[in-house]
C-alpha cells in the first residue's frame, strides 16, 4: 500500500496564506482557508452518517464551492462523484442510480431540478450549502494520509453503447497525471492557471489538483466569457490556461492575440484533434498553443508537445508524458512509424477499469482508447480522428448511438442514425438522418429531443432518408451519410 501526507494538509503548511484560487467576482481562498474549510464540511459530512468509500455527488457549476466540497470527502475517504449541469433529468437518474449515489450537494439554483430527480429517485439524501450549514460540526477522526490506490473521484464518459461509463480516478492517477505535466512544462513560481473548462470535466479537474500538488494560483471562471478571458491574457498575471478548439478560434477571431503579456506560456489544448490551419494562424500570432492528448480515462493529458517542439512538430500531440506509455495497433500488432491505428496508452495516470466492468481489466495494463493515430519516425504522436462514430462538438464527446436510442422512441421514427458535420463554431455538430414512420415536424422532433437530452447532444438538423445505408453485416455506414448532407433536403 503506498501512501503520502494529506495533499492539502501538507500544502497548507508548505504555502498557507498563499492564495490557492480566486474569481473574477472577487472571491478568493488561501490554501490554509481551502484546508479548514474541507475540513469543517468533512465533519459536517460525518455528522449525516457519509463515510469511507461512499459516493457522493456534487452537481455545481465552477465555484470554489467545487474544490472545498471535492476535498472535504477526500478528509472522510468518500468518492466525489462529479456531475455535468447540463444532463437532462433521464442522464442524471442513470448516473446516480449506476454510481449508487445515496447524497447529492448541489446548487441552491437547482431545486426543481433536484425534485424531478427524486421524483424517480425519492431514497437520494440532498442537501444546498445552506442546508449543510445547518448541520452539526462535531469532532471526527479525519484522514491524515492517502492511499494512492484508492480511489478519489468519479465522473462519466458517453459509451458506445449509448449509456455512459462510469471512470474512477484514484489519488495515484491524479497525483501521477499532476506530476507527469509538471515534468513536462516545468513549474515556475508565478505560474498562474486560468481555469475556464468545467471543473466536472477532468481538464477542469487536473487543475484544481495541479494547484494543490504545485502550490499554484487559479483564476476560476464560473464560464468561459471570450472578452473577459482576453482581457485577463492582457494583464499579465495568467501563465497557463486549458483551452479546447473553440476557445483557440474564438480568441484568435474576436480579439487580437498579439496585444496578450507575454507571461502567456502555455495554451494547453485538448479536446480532440485540432485544425491544422488553427495552429499554424497561432503560430504566426505568436499564440503559445501546446496540443494534447488526454481523456477523462487518462485523469486528463496523456501526451502533450513539449515547449521546444511545439513549432517544430506543429499538428502533432508530442510524446506520452512521464511515465506514460503509447504504442499503435494495428491488426493486433504493434504499428510501424507512420502507419495509423488505434491508440494504446498504460502508466500510473490511465483508470484501472470502468465502473461495474473490473472483469474487462487488460491484464498487461494497456487501455485501447478506440482512437486513430500514428507515431513518426521520431516517436511523435499524431492523432487523426477520435472514435470513428464519436462528434467533437465545443470539446463534449457526443456518441451517436446515445442520441439514436432517444430518437427511435418517437412514434414517427423508423429508424435513425446520427453523423456529425462541420461547424464553424464548434468544430462539429450532431445531425440526424430519419426513415420516417409517420408524419412529423422538424420542430416536433427536435423538442422530443431537448426533453431527454443535453442541449449540446440535440441534433441540429434532420433530415428524411428511405432507408439507411448498411453493410452485408447490417451495420450503418456512416460515412455514406456524411457524403449525402449536403444532398437531402430537411424535414
Amino acid at each position: 500500500m503506498t501512501t503520502m501526507p494529506h495533499w492539502l494538509n501538507k500544502r497548507a503548511h508548505l504555502s498557507p496564506n498563499k492564495v490557492a484560487i480566486d474569481t473574477p467576482n472577487g472571491d478568493s481562498l488561501t490554501f490554509n482557508q481551502w484546508k479548514e474549510l474541507s475540513q469543517t464540511y468533512a465533519r459536517k459530512f460525518s455528522s449525516i452518517s457519509i463515510k469511507e468509500g461512499d459516493k457522493v455527488g456534487i452537481l455545481y457549476k465552477n465555484s470554489l464551492d467545487v474544490p472545498i466540497l471535492l476535498y472535504a470527502l477526500s478528509y472522510i475517504g468518500a468518492v466525489g462523484v462529479l456531475l455535468n449541469v447540463r444532463l437532462t433529468i433521464r442522464e442524471f437518474v442513470y448516473q446516480l442510480e449506476d454510481a449508487h449515489v445515496n447524497h447529492l450537494i448541489h446548487m441552491d439554483d437547482m431545486k426543481p431540478t433536484i425534485d424531478e430527480i427524486k421524483g424517480h429517485l425519492p431514497y437520494l439524501n440532498t442537501w444546498t450549502k445552506e442546508d449543510m450549514h445547518q448541520l452539526e460540526d462535531k469532532p471526527y477522526p479525519l484522514k491524515e494520509s492517502l492511499n494512492l490506490s484508492s480511489t478519489f473521484t468519479l465522473m462519466y464518459t458517453s459509451g458506445t453503447t449509448g449509456f455512459p461509463k462510469g471512470v474512477p480516478l484514484s489519488y495515484g492517477n491524479h497525483w501521477w497525471s499532476a506530476i507527469g505535466s509538471a515534468l513536462n512544462l516545468g513549474i515556475h513560481e508565478e505560474d498562474c492557471w486560468l481555469a475556464v473548462l468545467p471543473l466536472f470535466h477532468v481538464g477542469g479537474l487536473s487543475v484544481i489538483h495541479k494547484s494543490v500538488i504545485y502550490g499554484m494560483s487559479i483564476r476560476l471562471y464560473e464560464r468561459y466569457d471570450t472578452k473577459m478571458v482576453a482581457n485577463e491574457l492582457r494583464k499579465g498575471k495568467i501563465t497557463i490556461m486549458s483551452v479546447v478548439t473553440m476557445v483557440v478560434q474564438q480568441l484568435i477571431e474576436e480579439e487580437n492575440p498579439e496585444t496578450f503579456s507575454s507571461n502567456l506560456r502555455c495554451m494547453l489544448l485538448g479536446g480532440g484533434p485540432a485544425p491544422q490551419h488553427l495552429l499554424e494562424q497561432g503560430k504566426s500570432l505568436g499564440v503559445p498553443i501546446f496540443q494534447s492528448y488526454g481523456m477523462t480515462e487518462t485523469a486528463s493529458q496523456m501526451v502533450t508537445l513539449s515547449p521546444e517542439d511545439s513549432l517544430r512538430k506543429i499538428g502533432s500531440a508530442g510524446k506520452p508524458l512521464f511515465p506514460g506509455e503509447l504504442k499503435i495497433v494495428k491488426n493486433n500488432r504493434s504499428a510501424h512509424p507512420n502507419e495509423v491505428g488505434e491508440i494504446h496508452v498504460r502508466g500510473p495516470m490511465v483508470m484501472n477499469s470502468y465502473l461495474g466492468r473490473e472483469h474487462e481489466r487488460s491484464e498487461d495494463g494497456w487501455l485501447s482508447t478506440g482512437d486513430l493515430g500514428y507515431i513518426d519516425d521520431e516517436g511523435y504522436l499524431y492523432v487523426k480522428d477520435r472514435q470513428k462514430d464519436v462528434i467533437i462538438s465545443g470539446g463534449e464527446n457526443i456518441y451517436p448511438a446515445e442520441i439514436e436510442h432517444v430518437l427511435i422512441q418517437h412514434p414517427g421514427v423508423k429508424e435513425v442514425a446520427v453523423v456529425g458535420h462541420s461547424d464553424k463554431k464548434w468544430g462539429q455538430v450532431p445531425v440526424a438522418f430519419v426513415v420516417v414512420k409517420n408524419a412529423f415536424s422538424q420542430e416536433e422532433l427536435y423538442e422530443f429531443c431537448k426533453k431527454e437530452l443535453a442541449s449540446y447532444k440535440v441534433p441540429k438538423r434532420y433530415y428524411s432518408i428511405s432507408t439507411l445505408p448498411r453493410t452485408a453485416s447490417n451495420k450503418i455506414q456512416r460515412h455514406k451519410l456524411i457524403e449525402l448532407l449536403e444532398k437531402e433536403g430537411t424535414l
